[in-house]
């Protein structure tokens, strides 16, 4: 089922992976409308951003942003 947009239950899932992945809550941005492809990446002001996917099912999803998220602090320098 596509999402249509982001609210509280899904930022609330997306900051439990932030918590396990030991990520502050105020280094993230999430925007409100998902797109497709979701995805995260690091902003110029070093926040992570995170991108919701629209199209495949949010809970299909997590596992591949937790990912991402985990991957790109790897090979990114602080």
């Amino acid at each position: 089922m596509a999402l249509k947009a982001v609210t509280l239950a899904e930022i609330e899932r997306i900051f439990a992976i932030l918590d396990r992945l030991g990520i502050s809550r105020e280094a993230v941005v999430i925007p409100l409308r998902p797109v497709h492809p979701g995805g995260v990446r690091i902003l110029p002001n070093g926040k992570l951003e995170i991108q919701v996917e629209s199209e495949t099912s949010f809970d299909d999803w997590l596992p591949e942003l937790e990912r991402a998220i985990a991957r790109l602090m790897t090979d990114t320098p602080r």
